[in-house]
């Protein structure tokens, strides 16, 4: 007898009874589907996983020049001060401006992820709380934006 790798043998109980292979295979031998194209189907909770992880390696690495840049005022104070000047300009402003983005982000979805972990429906509103993270985060940013971007650019003081 010769299967295909589709078919599968069909098991005969000891009794004089026989099983349906069609019904057995769908019962027990079915593939779990999973979505054309990909693994992940895109909604909130991945979205908000990469997004915390992206904004803490952002972080990460500004911590690390930033302890860098400081660390030569004990080597060179004219070193430092050349270091310090070179960040004075508008697309470092930009840069500050992503990096306090991130760190609203990062904060905010912190503290939904200690929701979802300590309280009993927050796995249920999980959807809802990133919602609120973002509405907050957007509001938060327009109240810093407007008027460090005046800085950055001459606007004000």
């Amino acid at each position: 007898m010769s299967l295909k790798s589709t078919q599968l043998p069909t098991p005969t109980p000891s009794g004089s009874r026989t099983l349906n292979p069609t019904s057995l295979r769908s019962r027990r031998f079915s593939l779990p589907r999973r979505p054309a194209g990909t693994v992940y189907r895109g909604r909130e909770g991945m979205w908000s996983w990469v997004l915390h992880r992206i904004t803490g390696v952002g972080i990460y690495f500004f911590l690390l020049v930033h302890l860098l840049d400081t660390a030569l005022i004990r080597v060179s104070p004219e070193a430092y001060n050349a270091v310090i000047n070179t960040y004075k300009n508008p697309i470092m402003g930009l840069g500050e401006l992503a990096l306090v983005a991130a760190i609203g982000f990062h904060g905010l979805n912190g503290l939904r992820i200690i929701l979802i972990d300590f309280w009993n429906v927050g796995t249920r509103n999980h959807r809802l709380m990133f919602y609120i993270v973002i509405a907050l985060w957007v509001v938060l940013l327009l109240g810093f934006a407007p008027r460090h971007l005046m800085h950055v650019f001459g606007g004000g003081a």
